[in-house]
This record gives structure tokens, sequence and C-alpha cells, in this order.
């Protein structure tokens, strides 16, 4: 049985109510967490079509960046990951499976956040809610059936706009979403890019970015004595390639997670012989970088910084709103934690790429800089302490006394229990809570955001 010591707080909003009602995601089944494990299997057979075009990316102007090899490993838009319409991303069946696929009750409690706090910053305004990288649509399905049922939240969704360049992911949020639309006096709408979204007065915005900071492209950058050069790729087999190996002494997060460098693959990390112009500006984009020491390795990415910027400018806007972050990473930048996964295994970085997910640690600390002038951020905290805080327990207490198979009872507690599992999801996850600094204008203590001034996660 599932059992947790702490208890939720919503005060007399009618919130805690909603947490004991006992309604569920239809056809809600039992999903299984396949535990990553390194995978050294052949992965360097047939070049694929993203090696080709970065085999001659490197024939015309030389070894390319990190950045680059992410961009067209997932995002190409014929041969990317994201964008071939015969992967299976995501679920037991595909690479990875994430915390909504798990759970219904990990919607519910985001939706449930998000309501809490438009209704202390006004609660009357209409309000929209944005979504970078929706996945299969499963996320902003429960935030919507939540929005549905709460009385205050009826009738004030003007707008959701989902953040997504796939057609095919496009595709499959559409016809996740279509029940819930049909029924609704909402628009739905696409954007390529989170600039697109207009700024909206008198509109409270919601936006929740669940592993999407993740697969944003890194730039990887190393400390030397001529300041900040960069690890490029390139291939191992190329004789003509004059750049010096990066060093052995760089400085290795500790929380990085293992890589394999398989001596088969047919690229290799190169260290720039003098500082390029990406590296230069990203050795700069904050002051804790300054001081590391020669040797220092560390991924910084620019995209996570604009993407960053842009979400505290819609926060940041007349009417207000707030935003969840929520992805595996660390107040910290990390030094080696790009990795592959296929098949819920961690590949080599370089197996098969366009054919693997590709991602990194995500530096919360580097998202914080990048909008401190525009919200107030709080966190980050593990995803047990923020699920825990918001009543999940009281959640998986309601689900458990309404279902009547033992099967469908177990169910509901594996997936709270996975979602906060402290060796596994609970930990890895971390969520960052962003509020707009106008409510400290208006008189309201921004320090006091539930569930982030109760507890502060260790970096």
């Amino acid at each position: 049985m599932l059992r947790f010591a702490t208890r939720s707080r919503y005060g007399s909003n009618g919130l805690s109510s909603w947490l004991r009602q006992p309604k569920c995601r239809h056809g809600l089944n039992a999903r299984t967490i396949l535990h990553t494990r390194m995978m050294s299997g052949d992965c360097f057979g047939t070049l694929t079509d993203v090696e080709k075009i970065m085999l001659d990316s490197v024939k015309a102007t030389g070894p390319i960046s990190f950045s680059t090899f992410m961009q067209l490993s997932l995002g190409h838009p014929t041969h990317g990951y994201y964008m071939k319409p015969e992967h299976v991303v995501f679920g037991t069946q595909g690479d990875f499976i994430t915390s909504p696929e798990i759970s219904q009750m990990f919607g519910e409690l985001v939706a449930l956040w998000m309501i809490k706090q438009w209704m202390d910053t006004n609660g009357k305004v209409p309000f929209r809610v944005i979504e970078l990288g929706p996945g299969r649509g499963t996320l902003m399905d429960d935030i919507l059936r939540v929005l549905k049922q709460l009385p205050a939240a009826r009738g004030k969704l003007k707008s959701i706009h989902l953040v997504e360049s796939s057609a095919t992911m496009r595709a499959l949020q559409e016809g996740k979403l279509r029940k819930a639309s049909q029924e609704g006096t909402f628009e739905i709408m696409w954007h390529d890019a989170i600039e697109e979204i207009e700024h909206e007065e008198d509109v409270f915005t919601m936006l929740v970015a669940h592993e999407f900071f993740d697969a944003l492209p890194v730039n990887v950058i190393e400390r030397t004595q001529q300041g900040w050069n960069e690890v490029l790729i390139a291939p191992s087999s190329d004789p003509s390639i004059k750049y010096t190996l990066p060093s052995s002494e760089s400085v290795q997060n500790s929380d990085s997670p293992p890589q394999l460098h398989h001596t088969t693959s047919r690229w290799t990390r190169v260290l720039s012989p003098t500082p390029t112009a990406s590296s230069t500006l990203l050795g700069l984009a904050s002051p804790r970088f300054f001081s590391l020491p020669v040797g220092t390795r560390i991924e910084v990415s620019r995209a996570s910084m604009n993407q960053a910027r842009g979400i505290g400018k819609l926060i940041n806007a007349h009417g207000g709103g707030c935003a969840l972050v929520v992805d595996y990473g660390a107040d910290k930048a990390f030094s080696d934690s790009l990795r592959a996964f296929k098949q819920h295994k961690i590949v080599d970085i370089f197996c098969s790429p366009g054919e693997c997910d590709v991602t990194t640690n995500v530096d919360f600390a580097l998202l914080k800089e990048s909008m401190a002038d525009l919200v107030s951020t709080h966190g980050p905290i593990s995803q047990r302490n923020f699920l825990t805080r918001m009543g999940i327990e009281i959640r998986a207490a309601a689900l458990v006394r309404s279902s009547s198979s033992l099967e469908r009872k177990k169910a509901i507690e594996d997936g709270a229990s996975r979602l906060i599992d402290p060796l596994g999801m609970g930990e890895q996850y971390k969520v960052l809570g962003v509020v707009a600094k106008s409510r400290a204008e208006e008189g309201q203590d921004v320090g006091e955001v539930w569930p982030f001034t109760v507890i502060q996660d260790s970096a």
C-alpha cells in the first residue's frame, strides 16, 4: 500500500475537495517503466541519413559542434528523430517513457498548481494554457480534464497553444485532444516556436514545459589557457583533422551519467585549437563560469537561454501568468551528461544519429539567470517533493477507493510510486516554478509560492 507522510495545502478554494473526486482517465492501464541500462550492441553499421549530412558538413567546413549534431539528429526536417512518422518515440514500445504517460495524477497536480496561481492572482480574468513540446498530448489532455471539472475554471479557458515543430507529433496531439476541443469553447493552436505566441492583455498565461529543455541543443566548451575552446565532432578515421583532443584533465561532474565510448564509433570528440565565437560567448553566459579552472568542461545551451527568456516575457506580460518547468538536471552546469536512448537503454552518443533520442541534463541555474529580470523563480525541487506536497497521496487514495478491481488499484498505486520513487524519477526530475514579478507590485508576497517555499532541494 502506498503511504505518505505529508499533506497538501490548498486552503478553502475548492481545490482540495477536487483531489478526492473519483475521476479517472478513461481506459488508463498499468504501464511499465523499463529500467535504463547500458546497451553495447553494434550501433555503427550502415551510415544513417543524418550521418551522411554530418560527413558532408565536415568535408565542407570542418568539425561540427554538438549543437549542430543535436539539431540534425533530432530536428532535421526529414531525417530527424522526432520528424520521422515511423518512429515510436513514447511509451513502452518507444525509446523512453514520461511522467504523464505513467499516471494521470501527474497532469492533474500540474493543473491544480496552475489554477492555484491563477486564483491567487485574480481568478476572474480568462486564461490560456501553453505547452512546450507536448509529446503525444497526454499531459495537456489530463490538464483539460481537470479544468473542465473545476467550477472556478469553467468558461474561463480562452485558448490552448502547443509549441511543436514536428508534423508527426502534431497529428498525434490533434488526435488526442480532438474530443476535448469539440466539447469546449476554446481554440487549439500550434506554433513552431514560442516567439509566435502573441502577448495578450487581460489574459492569464499558464505554461508548462515537461521534458522540453533536455532535448534543446547544447555546445560543449572547455576552459584552456587561451580561454574557452569548443569540443567538436569529427570523423574518427579522418587523418586530415589537425585539431587536438580534449584535455584529459577535464573536470567531470559526478552527477553526470556514465557514457559509452565505443572504439568502433566513426565519430570522435576533438578540441578546437583556439576559442570559437560560440565558445567565447557561451563562456560569458553565466557569472558562475568566470572562475572555473583550466580543464573544466561544461555543456551550455544558447537555445535554452532563449526559450527561458521567451517564457519570462509571456509570464511578465500585462495579464500575468505562471509556469512549471519539469526536467532532469540541477541548479548547476554539467560536463558530460549528453546521452542517447534507444528502446529504453542508454547507447553511445554517436549511435545511429537520427535513430536515437539525444538528451542532456538541464542547468536550471542558467534558466533562472536568463529570466531573472522578468519573473520570480522558485526551486527547483524534486518531482517527489512537488507531487507529494501537492497532494498525490490524497488523489491516489481517491482513485483507489473508486476502483472496482485489485488490478486497477495496484496500477494506481504503482503509478504514484514510480512518479515519486527516490531512486528513480522522483529525484531525477526537478520542478521549477515561475510566477510574474507583477504580483509583488500588486502587494502579493511572491516568496510564498506553494510548494516551493517549504523545501529547497540541494543542487
